[in-house]
């Protein structure tokens, strides 16, 4: 039987969270169409291509369910910075950046994804986001994308600014352009930046827009206390109640950040089926702790984010990691309770929470047969990982982005033995350095 592609002798990622060794993977077209043991499936099938798995775990590719794209280019500037520093750098940063910087930070955003195991990504939104949504396609990535909506708010740039009639015709322009582009993998979202820069009439139309077209709204919130007193002092509601009384809540609306919740704000986005995403290292930086024990207890659905490069990385190893030892620390070393966010939890938040939260539950997020063939596959035979007593929390607690050898997405070998075959990394790196001061320069950073 022939088929596209088969990943030979590795060791699998099952979708309950164990690891099954010496399987093979067939992929054709874009799906896997079986794992099983490894002698069976090589003499099966006549694979066009072949991959080794030997010393590796294949496991689903990473989902970065919040990032910005466009502060690629701001890596290391706001590190050991004051809050608020999305209204004092980041967008004056984005406001003064033209396409050919977007392409740019894109490229160089899908770069760095690829190479730490990210295959899948959710985009917040900044300017030009047509280049974004081209680098995506030719990287090979998956994305939901949106653009920067923004029509209020004394504290931002007046360049950021738009009137709401022109907010909505450009997000249009670009689902009509680029929505199913790349075979598919590009969605295009409608956003909202968030509630202290959005006027009621901006996030009402962006909700009803996102209906109208089936698709998702992507926006910040419960980012940080401003914003709850902000919601209180204007329409005497916290945020949440808000944006329920303008129909913005849904299992459509992906919502990044999530730290300061009533426990009534809570409950309302569990039976609206809202989508949570958090971003630990931004999170711990600037915010506060969420109340992730508590809304795992609800079951609801929590994918996690990069939240963007410009104060670490893309990494969501390094994110897994640090909300590990975060939540750890915050909820469970009060009350003796090491189990506050189990390793199986963690793992699902980069995967089937992230596939969730992109409304691509049935598509990615797991290994397994009929699902879209997004697969990375991870160097194990090495001194920081095997041999392990329980190779799951060795995952969570030692794999890192270069561990990551190969990457497939939608069935297409991406990046092959550390090296991305869809992007000129070199070109993209010169034009990195090249462009980060002239831009930090412009916009006076």
């Amino acid at each position: 039987m022939k088929c596209d592609l088969l990943i030979k002798n590795c060791s699998v990622m099952t979708p309950d969270f164990e690891i099954v060794d010496h399987r093979a993977i067939a992929v054709d077209g874009t799906r896997i169409i079986e794992i099983g043991p490894n002698d069976e499936l090589t003499a099966k099938y006549e694979p066009a291509e072949t991959l080794s798995g030997k010393g590796k775990l294949c496991m689903p590719g990473l989902v970065d369910a919040h990032t910005h794209t466009c502060q690629q280019l701001l890596k290391g500037r706001t590190m050991d910075e004051l809050p608020m520093i999305w209204s004092r750098i980041l967008v004056p940063f984005e406001s003064n950046l033209n396409e050919d910087d977007v392409r740019v930070s894109a490229e160089m955003s899908c770069l760095e994804m690829i190479k730490s195991g990210t295959t899948s990504f959710a985009d917040a939104g900044g300017v030009h986001m047509h280049q974004v949504a081209e680098a995506a396609v030719q990287s090979g990535m998956r994305a939901a994308i949106t653009r920067s909506c923004i029509d209020i708010g004394d504290f931002l740039p007046d360049a950021m600014k738009q009137p709401l009639e022109t907010i909505l015709d450009n997000n249009e322009w670009l689902h009509r352009e680029y929505n199913g582009a790349g075979d598919g993998r590009i969605q295009i979202w409608f956003g909202i930046r968030q509630v202290m820069s959005c006027s009621p009439e901006l996030i009402q139309a962006a909700a009803e827009k996102a209906r109208e077209y089936g698709t998702g709204l992507h926006m910040h919130l419960a980012e940080h206390r401003d914003e709850v007193r902000y919601c209180l002092e204007r329409y005497k509601k916290r945020p949440v109640e808000y944006l329920e009384s303008l129909g913005a809540l849904g299992p459509n609306l992906l919502t990044a950040h999530n730290v300061v919740y009533s426990e009534r704000e809570l409950e309302m986005l569990r039976q609206y089926g809202v989508k949570i995403v958090h971003c630990p290292r931004a999170n711990f930086n600037s915010h506060g702790f969420p109340k992730t024990p508590r809304m795992i207890e609800m079951g609801m659905p929590i994918g996690m984010g990069s939240d963007g490069a410009s104060g670490s990385n893309l990494s969501l190893f390094d994110e897994m990691r640090i909300f590990r030892s975060g939540l750890h620390a915050y909820w469970g070393l009060p009350v003796f309770d090491p189990l506050v966010v189990p390793v199986q939890e963690l793992l699902k938040m980069i995967t089937t929470g992230g596939a969730s939260a992109l409304q691509l539950a049935n598509e990615i997020g797991t290994v397994e047969a009929g699902k879209k063939a997004d697969l990375i596959l991870i160097d194990i035979d090495q001194p920081h990982i095997t041999p392990s007593r329980i190779l799951i929390n060795t995952i969570v607690e030692s794999v890192t982005p270069r561990d990551v050898e190969d990457v497939i997405i939608d069935g297409k070998l991406v990046m092959k033995n550390r090296e991305v075959l869809t992007l000129d990394q070199e070109r993209i790196m010169h034009e990195s350095k090249t462009r980060m001061d002239e831009i930090a320069r412009r916009a006076g950073i």
